[in-house]
């Protein structure tokens, strides 16, 4: 399990007397992440979601919740956090920063079929647009700077093969952003496990610890990537083109965007298996960690340099 920092229900307990939550009936660890700890908690006034933060520091953290609140706040489904006695989001446990949200109805779904990806492209549609009147920013902390660095810091773990290919993937960024397309609040890290369906209709998108501002566009690229690919690390086209059609639906894509749109699905490619690499060769001392493979990514980067083509969707 991905717990971090143990939290008792004593602990808790104590915890909660500073929010208006009513009594403490269960406490239960989440298995999934490998950012942060989660808890399942419920208590006489509702479920909830508790949140130690173990990489972010306080002084970060108000642009998430801040966000995440005025988010629910524009009709989006995601956790809407719980201010204590002393209107904060956000206060501390067991020597953590930690924060309590909303937590919201459905699960995750690991095979998705056409009407979900019309559904996640419509709500990362709205999403991009209520985040439009949100004034605060956060600089994308996976961005060109970190890409040069961690592929340094991981390189003497690769093959040559995979040396020679990361290095040239960081040089072919580094002269083609995605910059002068249109950019705002991204999550940039919607993959199927953030999403909770409820059928076919979305109960929430969760984990906003990764958002920044950034291109529309790259966070597109990174939905689709995980949302619309086969067992073949190739985009299906049919997926492909019910997300991005419900998407533009909502958020018109720019004809700059069309043209962008494979170093988009490239870049989001990259910034996945060089994360994944950086975990599972260069991992924090943690209690218990679940690290992703990261070749399923190199898999879909080697896809999209050999297509190096658009996908038609409009």
């Amino acid at each position: 399990m991905a717990v971090f920092t143990r939290v008792t229900e004593s602990e808790l307990t104590s915890w909660l007397d500073d929010y208006s939550l009513g009594q403490l009936l269960e406490l239960q660890g989440v298995a999934s992440g490998i950012e942060n700890t989660n808890y399942f908690v419920t208590t006489s006034s509702g479920r909830f979601v508790l949140t130690l933060f173990e990489k972010l520091v306080a002084s970060e953290l108000s642009f998430y919740l801040n966000l995440m609140a005025h988010l629910a706040n524009h009709g989006i489904p995601c956790p809407s956090p719980v201010a204590n006695r002393h209107s904060q989001f956000l206060s501390e446990l067991n020597g953590k920063p930690a924060c309590i949200v909303s937590r919201l109805p459905g699960k995750s779904l690991m095979n998705p079929e056409l009407v979900h990806c019309a559904a996640i492209g419509e709500m990362l549609g709205r999403l991009h647009n209520a985040a439009l009147s949100f004034a605060e920013t956060m600089p994308n902390a996976h961005d060109a700077i970190w890409r040069a660095r961690a592929a340094q810091q991981v390189t003497p773990f690769l093959s040559p093969q995979d040396a020679a290919l990361l290095e040239s993937e960081v040089a072919f960024h580094k002269e083609r952003t995605l910059a002068a397309l249109p950019q705002g609040v991204i999550h940039a890290d919607l993959f199927r496990d953030n999403v909770l369906l409820d059928g076919a209709r979305i109960g929430g998108l969760i984990d906003f610890y990764f958002a920044c501002n950034g291109s529309l566009l790259y966070d597109v690229a990174i939905t689709v990537n995980d949302w619309c690919m086969g067992e073949d690390s190739v985009l299906d086209k049919t997926r492909t083109q019910a997300l991005l059609q419900a998407y533009h639906v909502v958020r018109p894509m720019h004809k700059d965007e069309h043209i962008a749109w494979p170093i988009a699905l490239r870049a989001a490619a990259l910034r996945f298996w060089l994360s994944r690499l950086y975990d599972r060769h260069l991992p924090r001392a943690n209690e218990l960690i679940h690290a992703h493979n990261p070749d399923q990514f190199k898999c879909i980067l080697q896809r999209h340099i050999a297509a190096n083509s658009n996908v038609i969707w409009l």
